[in-house]
């Protein structure tokens, strides 16, 4: 009888643990969502300046990398399907993520997945270093606007225009949506530590 009832507390302990893990992958795919509703249009490009890309970095450094790509798939799944999460100066749903956007927007899972990856390495204090934080949102970045562009690059034919509508004018931003969310995750860490 006792083992039957610590099975069934281990049982309902894991449908906890399981129940907790899809509130944070939701509530982490609508922070995203919110942050993306902050969104300037630039005239010089189609692509505007939202605050997505910090929030993708931050769900990545914060959740690691299982949780982050979960809670980004989830994002995209939601936009795809029509619910109003992308930025509002695109048409939303499919037709974004086949538009100039779309190279950013497919790329967030992995950008999320590996920001945690290299927020999750390392021993000690050294795990929650500011350093560490800042490097995986850098390379995250890299590898967003690597996909972003290549998509503009298929969408226009020409690397340089390419160029010119996704990255030149996000450069200085991007500097500071990488600062601010290895900031932000890194102290949320060491708090919880």
């Amino acid at each position: 009888m006792a083992k039957s009832q610590a099975q069934l507390l281990t049982g309902s302990d894991r449908a906890l643990d399981w129940a907790r893990e899809v509130v944070i992958v939701v509530g982490a795919s609508l922070f995203v969502a919110l942050c993306a509703r902050v969104s300037v249009p630039l005239p010089f490009t189609p692509v505007p300046l939202t605050l997505s890309n910090f929030a993708v970095l931050l769900v990545g450094l914060s959740l690691g990398r299982s949780r982050g790509f979960a809670a980004l798939a989830l994002y995209l799944a939601e936009g795809v399907s029509g619910l109003p999460v992308f930025s509002p100066t695109g048409p939303g749903g499919i037709a974004q993520m086949l538009g100039p956007s779309g190279g950013f927007l497919m790329a967030y899972p992995f950008v999320a997945g590996l920001a945690g990856w290299i927020a999750e390495r390392g021993r000690g204090l050294a795990k929650v270093s500011f350093a560490r934080f800042a490097a995986a949102s850098l390379l995250g970045e890299i590898l967003l606007f690597a996909a972003g562009i290549s998509w503009l690059f298929v969408l226009t034919h020409s690397f340089a225009q390419a160029l010119r509508f996704g990255l030149y004018w996000f450069v200085f931003a991007e500097v500071i949506k990488v600062l601010l969310a290895a900031g932000a995750a890194s102290g949320w860490r060491k708090i919880r530590q």
